[in-house]
């Protein structure tokens, strides 16, 4: 062997002497990897609380802490349902038929879904919409958007601020647990032909937005999520 053989040699070994102690040996009994999802049901009741939110699952249960049922009746729905009022009695109503609802946590979501769904309207965006629609609210926004289409026209909008939302009607249909909700909002909302020009809005005037829509659930199915029924305006 020349020395340029040998050079060669000894490189091959001590890179492969580094390897080894870095990578290790497989010897067939290493553990798999490590799967959240698997070890999360591994354990009862315990929720993974840094799980984003999909669209279809933005509205959903409480993850952690008490459940409304373990609080004393008279602090329920403080803050949120007058008592005694149709209100109350219809959140009463939801609680009996799901004992996870947490009115709070619904709120929350709801403010998100409604963010979502009117972004995804603007955009077009049908397979967002698809879950978190009713099928005869998407019909009714999925002939929206293709009359938009066929016009060529774009809709521009921005949210500005989200001022409330509030409950004002909760009720069990048979199996189906409805809320209605009145959001009160801020945007700037612009419609544009294919030239650019603008057919609708102003693009740098807040326009206030009150909707009220509901959202519904089959209490009798394992699925959580809540999906929109109804849209109406309001005062």
């Amino acid at each position: 062997m020349d020395i340029y053989t040998i050079i060669f040699l000894a490189l091959a070994v001590f890179i492969f002497l580094r390897l080894r102690n870095v990578l290790g040996q497989r010897t067939g009994s290493e553990r798999p990897p490590f799967d959240r999802a698997t070890a999360r049901d591994m354990v009862p009741g315990k929720q993974d609380t840094n799980v984003v939110s999909m669209p279809g699952s933005v509205i959903d249960q409480a993850p952690v802490g008490p459940t409304a049922d373990v609080l004393p009746p008279s602090d329920r729905w403080k803050g949120i349902a007058e008592p005694n009022s149709p209100l109350e009695h219809g959140l009463n109503a939801i609680l009996q038929q799901d004992s996870s609802f947490d009115a709070q946590h619904f709120v929350a979501g709801a403010k998100s879904a409604y963010e979502m769904i009117v972004l995804a309207f603007a955009n077009g965006d049908r397979r967002a919409l698809r879950d978190l629609l009713s099928n005869e609210v998407y019909d009714s926004f999925d002939a929206a958007i293709k009359e938009r289409e066929k016009n060529e026209y774009k809709t521009e909008t921005r949210f500005v601020a989200i001022e409330k939302a509030e409950l004002i009607g909760a009720e069990v249909r048979e199996r189906s647990a409805q809320i209605t909700l009145r959001f009160v909002s801020q945007m700037i909302s612009v419609t544009r032909d294919k030239t650019g020009a603008i057919v609708d809005g102003t693009p740098d005037k807040v326009a206030d937005i009150t909707d009220v829509w509901t959202f519904a659930r089959d209490v009798g199915s394992r699925d959580p999520n809540w999906k929109l029924v109804g849209t109406g305006s309001g005062q």
